[in-house]
């Protein structure tokens, strides 16, 4: 018996042992110096914003370098810069060391990332577009304020009187930016982990140090509307849009702050404004579906639903969203393929397992209503559960 339960003992040693690997093997932290020689416009400042930007560049790369050759990201086909775009929204870079001596910066951070949460992130960001294409623009925003920063340096050598002047204030400039980018950054990753918080302090952060800085007020807004505060989110969208009115992002945005406010003549306005600006904007045509839906308009739902799977034909909400809209007008058959499309997509939406079950319980199939239920079920769906106790019927 003590050699049983010896073995027994053992083996769930080597369990947690083999448990405790693989998490650590999930968990890969990066570390990198960055020395920055000071010119004599520098401050401290200066020299540490240009510093932590490089620092966090070089961190960046070898991050997504790393995560290029993770089969899930590979299956992605996102291109090395791309990687490193979303990581910059997802991750945070902890500073370990700094030193100044008046001439050289000189400072250690790294990255501490648990790559099966990256790469989960990295998939979310992906299929939002939009959110992408903010990301992809601060990285080339920032590497080029980079280099005018550079260039400003090396003219300053030699300039004198008014010129010198100017490009002073030009490089003080580059560097209240890219400041400014880096709060953006540390936004973003702040609202993907829940922190708002410390999202809108980032954000505002941002702003203070860019006033024209449209992107900062846009996401600031998105992070009022996370937090219920609807009136703030419009407010803040209004002022993206006022410096920046090709911003399909903010209209968008603004459009689903009005949708929550019950204003759907004015979402509904945004929207249009949205696909204008940007007319391979899936999730605006997505949104404005479920305004025609919330309004009774189920036939032009299904055309905005249309146009958004054309654009993204592997997003599995639109097809929910459309199969519920077929569900609604009697077009059951459409309904169900519509949903099984979504569930075959994400087979772990437990949801629209219940969905597709009270369309089959419609055309009168109450074997395979109960068979979907009881997925739902199992996947933790309350809803389904409660249903099928009641009837008795195990899951």
């Amino acid at each position: 018996m003590k050699s049983v339960l010896a073995r027994i003992a053992f083996i769930s040693f080597l369990l947690v042992l083999l448990i405790s690997v693989v998490a650590f093997a999930e968990t890969k932290t990066f570390i990198r110096e960055y020395t920055y020689q000071a010119g004599d416009e520098d401050s401290k400042n200066s020299s540490r914003t240009v510093a932590l930007r490089e620092v966090k560049r070089l961190l960046l790369e070898e991050l997504g370098t790393y995560l290029e050759s993770e089969t899930e990201v590979q299956n992605f086909k996102l291109a090395k810069d791309q990687i490193t775009a979303l990581t910059a929204g997802i991750v945070q870079t902890e500073l370990i060391d700094e030193k100044w001596d008046g001439r050289t910066y000189w400072l250690k951070s790294r990255i501490t990332a648990d790559a099966g949460e990256v790469v989960k992130s990295i998939d979310a960001l992906r299929k939002d577009r939009q959110k992408t294409k903010e990301l992809e623009a601060i990285r080339k925003r920032s590497e080029a304020l980079l280099k005018e920063n550079e260039r400003l340096r090396k003219e300053l050598l030699t300039a004198t009187g008014g010129k010198k002047q100017s490009q002073t204030t030009a490089y003080n400039k580059t560097i209240k930016e890219l400041n400014a980018a880096e709060w953006l950054e540390k936004g973003y990753a702040a609202s993907m982990s829940g922190n708002y918080a410390a999202a809108l302090t980032a954000y505002s952060k941002a702003i203070e140090l860019n006033p024209q800085f449209a992107l900062a007020y846009n996401n600031r807004g998105a992070v009022y509307g996370k937090l219920g505060n609807h009136n703030s989110a419009i407010t803040e969208y209004d002022q993206a849009i006022k410096l920046d009115p090709r911003d399909a992002g903010a209209y968008h945005n603004r459009g689903n702050a009005y949708a929550e406010t019950g204003n759907y003549n004015q979402a509904l306005k945004d929207y249009g404004k949205a696909v204008e600006q940007s007319p391979q904007y899936a999730n605006a045509y997505v949104s404005r579906g479920i305004v025609y839906s919330r309004v009774g308009n189920h036939n032009q739902a299904v055309k905005e639903y249309d146009r958004a799977i054309k654009l993204n034909p592997q997003d599995a909400v639109t097809y929910a969203l459309r199969g519920g809209v077929y569900d609604k007008l009697n077009n059951y058959n459409q309904a169900i393929n519509d949903f099984s499309k979504a569930i075959e997509l994400n087979p772990q939406d437990a949801r629209v397992y219940y969905l597709r079950g009270l369309t089959y319980g419609s055309l009168g199939d109450s074997r395979q209503s109960i068979a979907d239920w009881k997925i739902a079920a199992r996947l933790g769906l309350k809803e389904a559960q409660n249903f099928l106790t009641k009837r008795g019927i195990a899951w």
